[in-house]
């Protein structure tokens, strides 16, 4: 069956903080705008519940009312919504083209801000148990927790974020580190040290995870010292849960051999032009040294104008 073509003047991949932004400001240079998000509107952050450092919102703000208000500012200036996964692009060419199942988007511009995912620990047994105990999204599984015990690995702002959000629902936290200081801001360090629920193990990593339909056990190691030890569910349980937060992958796969990259991250300027000409980046995506919401959103608005000028020009 034949494909259904659209035309538009750009086509923007990825809804997350930097695609919502270079939606608004497309949309708002009167350019016919489609925003294809395969995903959750809004990305990594709406599982974010206390935003704190985004200029605006004095007492914080939830990453998921955050990414609403953006949604719908760039509904407003008129972009198009396709909840959608692109399975290939071909954007060396003067018209770009964006292949979803069933259509294909002809674009002058292409955006691409895909995000990133999150990076699983790697351990033993861990892929077998995704989903049945080990989670990437506190928000979504919360309620899991009830009365469990619950381990989050890593030590990065996401990771303390996420372990003080689950002192609401679990029987205790613990975080595990593989350093023996934590990665996070310094604010979001001071809370978590008040945080009478939350828990630390230090100098450690996750060696394997264990279990059939749920987590029963793991062994971690310490690095220092090398000695192993296991966990088994608390008293009056069967299981616990694990969060890994130790890193982020880009989501750049299907882009491969069409723009330059470094190690999975795309490559771009100031202007976010990549080495394809007519295509843009933004966000958590590129190769950058903060990913915060401020940035990708800062990258979509650059990446959206500089769109802009490269459809005039032609």
């Amino acid at each position: 069956m034949a494909k259904k073509r659209e035309d538009y003047d750009v086509v923007i991949i990825g809804a997350g903080s930097a695609g919502l932004t270079a939606g608004i400001y497309c949309g708002r240079a009167r350019l016919n705008t489609l925003v294809i998000e395969q995903g959750l509107v809004g990305g990594l952050i709406t599982s974010t519940q206390g935003l704190e450092n985004y200029p605006g919102f004095p007492e914080g703000v939830g990453g998921e009312e955050l990414m609403n208000l953006f949604y719908k500012q760039a509904k407003r200036f008129g972009c198009k919504f396709k909840l959608t996964g692109v399975k290939e692009v071909e954007l060396t060419g003067t018209d770009k083209i964006v292949h979803t199942f069933r259509n294909e988007y002809h674009a002058k511009s292409v955006i691409i801000a895909t995000g990133v995912k999150p990076k699983p620990i790697g351990c033993d047994g861990e892929a077998e148990l995704i989903g049945k105990g080990i989670s990437f999204c506190s928000t979504c599984d919360a309620n899991n927790c009830i009365g469990k015990d619950v381990y989050v690995v890593g030590g990065g702002d996401s990771a303390v974020e996420e372990a003080m959000y689950l002192t609401k629902f679990a029987n205790k936290v613990t975080l595990i580190h593989r350093r023996d200081q934590l990665r996070a801001a310094k604010s979001i360090q001071e809370r978590a040290f008040e945080c009478k629920c939350l828990e630390f193990v230090w100098d450690s990593v996750v060696k394997s995870i264990g279990g059939t339909d749920c987590v029963t056990s793991m062994v971690i190691e310490n690095v220092k010292t090398k000695e192993q030890r296991t966990i088994l569910p608390g008293e009056g349980t069967k299981d616990f849960i694990v969060f890994p937060y130790v890193g982020l992958t880009p989501k750049t796969q299907i882009f491969q051999d069409q723009v330059e990259m470094d190690q999975g991250f795309i490559k771009a300027n100031e202007k976010m032009e990549t080495s394809c000409p007519g295509v843009y980046v933004a966000g958590d995506v590129r190769t950058k040294t903060l990913r915060q919401v401020i940035t990708a959103a800062s990258d979509g608005a650059i990446a959206a104008v500089e769109a802009e000028n490269y459809i005039l020009a032609r």
